[in-house]
């Protein structure tokens, strides 16, 4: 299909976009840099709305730990930006364009809210919907919408930002994003013990959780999977569990020796420096083992205490790799027959204790045919269903990209 591109470098610009778009009633796909293009099911319109020139950083405030920006600046121009102040966005959102076959470094704000991405870190500060101070945004009503503040039009009763985050672009279109930032840490060490099994690994993560040892993210990568993250020195060829610490060197120091003695029942502990920490978690965050592949890729979010009985469940039932994050509350699963397996995959998770499955990386053709996003309870259905005619009644957003009649 040919697409033809409406590219708007203001709110303004974009509201008159989507007004026509509604009372034309023609559908749009909402693009910045598209790396995530990929992710939901296949948009179906015949014009695009670029927000590649709406950009720009336009308040950047360290010592208020406060950042407004566009919704089509680039996360690279972002993350520069506040690391050079040293802070960071403490939910360090991944970055899907290695797995989904794009260059890295491609992602924007917008698509960062979009997709409500989130890295390791999450099980400590949440994501990115935990951390939007402010946001503006235009309906497919051709409305621009403010949250906090004064609004051009009514909308008590939303809590806009959590509304449009993790919406993929169906409810409105994010124009203006304020984000609260974090001081950066002065340094961290990863805690690996190596050899356990899935459920040792499991367990070993929870009881680090449980600890005060402060952990900020907590993996198991099963025999092979640590080899590809790519971390020179770091290749290790059986099962590695790790913990991740961070703060103030003499803190971790301290911590990290506490921690050690607490799992001193799963084996000894060894350190792994600030360096070669960062560069592990940020392949474990941007799920680089997979990276490279054509073959599906799923995202499941489960009870910790049930992901590695569920892990070995799949792999008695279809051939299939993953790793855990999220101190075993998320797997990331690599079909490596090519199929999807969506029914035995969904069977499986509801068996053990209920979760959500959402298909990352696939063809377009079997993203179409498949649920790539957890199947909702009729209420909840409903509920998105209203919210959906609230915001966007002519359904000229991203039409079919989260399901196939919206």
């Amino acid at each position: 299909m040919t697409h033809s591109a409406l590219t708007p470098t203001t709110a303004e610009e974009t509201r008159d976009v989507l007004a026509y778009a509604a009372a034309e009633e023609l559908p749009v796909e909402i693009l910045g840099q598209g790396s995530k293009r990929a992710l939901g099911r296949p948009v179906q319109a015949a014009h695009v709305l670029d927000l590649s020139r709406l950009s720009g950083v336009e308040v950047y405030e360290p010592a208020e730990l406060v950042l407004t920006a566009k919704a089509g600046t680039p996360m690279a121009e972002i993350e520069a930006l506040v690391a050079g102040a040293g802070q960071e966005l403490s939910f360090e959102p991944m970055d899907f364009g290695p797995l989904l076959g794009e260059a890295a470094g491609k992602g924007t704000l917008g698509g960062l809210i979009g997709a409500n991405l989130a890295g390791p870190r999450r099980i400590k500060v949440g994501a990115a919907r935990d951390h939007i101070l402010g946001l503006d945004a235009v309906s497919g009503r051709g409305e621009i919408f403010r949250s906090g503040g004064r609004v051009v039009k009514n909308v008590t009763g939303y809590d806009l930002p959590r509304a449009l985050t993790g919406a993929y672009g169906t409810l409105a279109v994010s124009t203006l994003i304020t984000l609260k930032v974090n001081p950066r840490a002065e340094t961290s060490a990863s805690l690996a013990l190596n050899g356990l099994s899935d459920a040792a690994a499991v367990a070993a993560m929870c009881a680090a959780m449980g600890s005060s040892a402060e952990v900020s993210a907590a993996a198991h990568l099963p025999e092979g999977i640590c080899q590809r993250l790519g971390v020179a020195g770091e290749d290790r060829p059986g099962p590695v569990t790790l913990l991740r610490l961070e703060g103030f060197g003499p803190s971790v120091e301290y911590r990290f020796a506490n921690l050690a003695r607490r799992l001193a029942e799963f084996g000894p502990a060894e350190r792994i420096g600030d360096a070669a920490s960062k560069a592990l978690w940020q392949a474990v965050r941007d799920v680089i083992p997979f990276a490279g592949s054509r073959n599906p890729v799923w995202r499941v979010s489960v009870p910790p205490a049930s992901g590695a009985e569920l892990m070995q469940r799949l792999r008695s039932i279809m051939p299939v790799e993953g790793f855990y994050d999220w101190s075993g509350g998320l797997l990331w699963l690599q079909m490596l027959d090519g199929e999807v397996h969506d029914v035995p995959l969904r069977a499986a998770i509801a068996d053990h204790g209920g979760g959500h499955a959402t298909l990352i990386r696939a063809s377009a053709a079997t993203r179409a045919a498949v649920p790539v996003f957890q199947p909702q309870p009729a209420p909840l259905a409903a509920l998105s269903r209203r919210l959906k005619a609230q915001f966007d009644p002519k359904g000229i957003l991203n039409p079919g990209r989260m399901v196939a009649d919206a």
